[in-house]
């Protein structure tokens, strides 16, 4: 980063943040301390307002904004391929906003930069493989949860299990402190407090039904953050699948959640995946056909040939 550029980011760094301390400022930056006490006293030259306070930091003075910003074509692209993202894939309200904020965009770009912006933008599509009824009714629902979220509200709702429980039963109603939404492979997972289980779960926003905002309030818990927050692993069972040599290829970029590594044999494709429960994989692997075999555990190729004597039941 030239000085000039580095200029700019500190100005937009500051009235992003507020307070900084120069240590700061040097490490975001990757430069020396000395260097920035140069860049400040630069920029208080030029007629930029900056506050300093021992202890404290820089701060821009209040009422400053720096005039409209000018962007590049690879930056406009950018911001408006966001945009497309989030209409595509958040609810109604973020979806307005993410229209209105391309057109903000596009009225501020000179003619040439707006041009060509287009021309390349129109070269990307982003496609969803989900029906519209079904993302429909996941925009409804992550709009209401998002609202609960801000609102610190407990939710109520009926959720749909991928494997039913011991009594046969899928289906539960579940009262959570909702902390999070996360978008992973596609797919939209809430993470709540479960007053149920007691603990963090993950649900599939999918399989939520029959959502209600409670009266009942939450806390956050202390020193949670949301962004560094990493589930436990619980996918404690072991699976090892021959994939035949035609379908490597497919197999590779299947990029299932399941799988933790490929190996290339002269028979083929020999796949470790760990799961939680051995019937969640079920599916997965029947969809392959006869191009696949369940090397180990002997468990797990009984319930495939359980499975598969069922379906030929049905033909």
């Amino acid at each position: 980063m030239n000085k000039t550029d580095r200029l700019l980011a500190i100005v937009l760094e500051l009235q992003r943040k507020g307070n900084l301390r120069a240590e700061d400022l040097a490490a975001k930056f990757e430069t020396s301390v000395r260097t920035i006490y140069r860049d400040i006293q630069a920029l208080s030259e030029a007629g930029v307002p900056i506050v300093g306070a021992p202890g404290v930091g820089y701060c821009l003075m209040e009422g400053y904004f720096l005039p409209p910003v000018s962007f590049t074509v690879e930056e406009a692209v950018t911001l408006l391929i966001g945009a497309d993202f989030i209409e595509q894939q958040f609810d109604t309200e973020y979806g307005t906003h993410a229209r209105t904020s391309q057109e903000k965009i596009e009225t501020i770009l000179p003619a040439h930069v707006r041009n060509r912006a287009s021309q390349i933008r129109s070269s990307i599509r982003l496609l969803n493989h989900r029906g519209c009824s079904h993302q429909e009714h996941e925009k409804e629902s992550i709009e209401t949860i998002r609202q609960a979220i801000l609102a610190e509200r407990k939710i109520k709702f009926h959720y749909t299990k991928n494997i039913p429980e011991a009594d046969g039963n899928r289906q539960s109603v579940r009262v959570v402190a909702p902390y999070g939404l996360v978008l992973d492979h596609g797919n939209w997972a809430l993470l709540a407090h479960c007053d149920l289980r007691q603990e963090l779960r993950h649900f599939r926003v999918s399989r939520i039904s029959g959502l209600k905002v409670q009266e009942e309030t939450f806390q956050f818990p202390p020193n949670f953050n949301f962004q560094n927050y990493k589930p436990v692993d619980d996918r404690t069972r072991y699976v090892r699948i021959l994939a035949q040599p035609r379908i490597a290829d497919q197999m590779k970029e299947a990029n299932n959640f399941f799988m933790e590594n490929v190996e290339v044999h002269e028979d083929g494709l020999h796949v470790n995946l760990r799961v939680r429960q051995y019937e969640e994989i079920v599916p997965w692997l029947l969809s392959w056909g006869s191009n696949v075999t369940v090397l180990e555990p002997e468990s797990l190729r009984t319930l495939i040939r359980d499975e598969a004597e069922k379906m030929l039941k049905r033909y």
